[in-house]
């Protein structure tokens, strides 16, 4: 790190927290999942039956249960996989941590931001934060792969998703407006 991060005296108790239930991210995955095998396996039915199969009243209790039980097990198996990686984000008087799911922690002082802003709806909203430079950012010691980053010329920003995050996006970005005005 270098010597232009922020010597910030204040309360330590100022710190505001936002994190990805386990639960909420289950179900949406389980959603999602199970959209797409269900289009998946409408589309093999549509086409067995054009290739001549004729499905029998026990065959559609048997597509019934794969497509109740086949998301519910990927669904699990995403989250035991991801159970501690979760995103999560932290701001307090010393600056921004944050780390994308299955992702390595950044943090970045108040002083090195150059911009954030939220990308996308619903459960697929991203926050992203721009460094005034790649100096000032600082890629912390962790479980996973390297912080998500989006490129626009010379410029790089850091991308975490926030969608599921308790308190939601609306409440975050209220924070962030509160730390950095000038900046959101």
């Amino acid at each position: 790190m270098t010597s232009h991060v922020d010597q910030v005296l204040g309360p330590s108790d100022d710190t505001v927290s936002f994190i990805q239930p386990r639960a909420m991210f289950f179900v949406t995955v389980l959603w999602v999942v199970a959209a797409a095998w269900v289009l998946i396996l409408g589309f093999y039915l549509v086409l067995a039956v054009v290739f001549g199969a004729r499905p029998g009243p026990e065959d559609i209790v048997v597509y019934a249960e794969i497509a109740m039980i086949v998301p519910m097990i990927a669904s699990a198996v995403v989250l035991l996989v991801l159970y501690r990686r979760l995103g999560w984000l932290h701001t307090s008087v010393h600056g921004i941590d944050f780390a994308a799911t299955g992702r390595k922690p950044v943090h970045l002082p108040w002083s090195g931001i150059a911009s954030v802003g939220l990308h996308g709806r619903g459960p697929f909203t991203e926050l992203v934060v721009t460094p005034i430079g790649d100096d000032y950012a600082q890629v912390l010691d962790g479980p996973g792969f390297a912080p998500r980053t989006r490129r626009r010329g010379e410029e790089r920003s850091y991308v975490v998703d926030v969608g599921l995050m308790s308190p939601g996006p609306d409440v975050l970005l209220a924070e962030l407006h509160r730390r950095i005005p000038s900046k959101v």
